[in-house]
């Protein structure tokens, strides 16, 4: 498989607005694509950028071969606005905290929103540093279908109910200091990576 971009990722100026959004993409399907284009409306990002993971280790299976994954992205997500990577094999990180410390260290002025489904933000408390992520980028949560109830819920919500913005107001959450996150709610995808797996049709 040939690079994806810089060696060490892609590259953003100063100033800019990137997205950030992380998994295992095992495989990709529409809903990523959904929760992409709704993130940049909504929250008014000038980029997103899709985060290939080497493994997720919350998960004891692990997912396909990188390079099929990325490959995989990079047909599906077709849009001139977002960047399919593999920046954390790149970068041997294994942890979320991790790669934003050193995506914001190669970035300095760069505006990075973490972007997440409500079912991550239901289990949050479980990832490695996560108060440290809560307090390093904004978090944009986009609402999945039978997760909004339990991520409003969840223990990070709770114990970030302070920092939580309106939906009125996603389109500042990328030019805010952390911690500050916002849950937005509207038409979803009910495409899953679990349920294609699970159908064979992505064996």
């Amino acid at each position: 498989m040939p690079p994806i971009g810089p060696p060490n990722g892609p590259k953003a100026p100063r100033g800019l607005s990137v997205g950030l959004l992380g998994g295992s993409f095992d495989p990709p399907h529409g809903g990523h694509a959904h929760i992409t284009l709704w993130a940049m409306r909504a929250l008014g990002l000038d980029r997103v950028w899709w985060l290939v993971s080497p493994g997720n280790p919350l998960k004891r299976r692990g997912p396909a071969e990188l390079s099929r994954r990325v490959a995989a992205c990079r047909a599906m997500m077709r849009h001139p606005r977002v960047t399919v990577t593999d920046v954390e094999a790149r970068l041997g990180s294994r942890f979320t905290a991790d790669t934003i410390d050193s995506l914001k260290a190669r970035h300095p002025g760069v505006n990075f929103v973490w972007l997440m489904g409500a079912d991550n933000l239901a289990g949050f408390h479980r990832w490695d540093r996560w108060e440290h992520i809560m307090r390093s980028v904004p978090i944009g949560v986009l609402a999945r279908p039978g997760e909004q109830l339990y991520a409003g819920l969840a223990p990070a919500a709770r114990a970030f109910a302070q920092s939580r913005l309106p939906a009125g107001a996603a389109r500042t959450l990328a030019g805010r200091k952390a911690p500050a996150w916002t849950l937005l709610t509207g038409p979803m995808s009910r495409e899953s990576s679990t349920r294609i797996r699970q159908s064979g049709a992505w064996p």
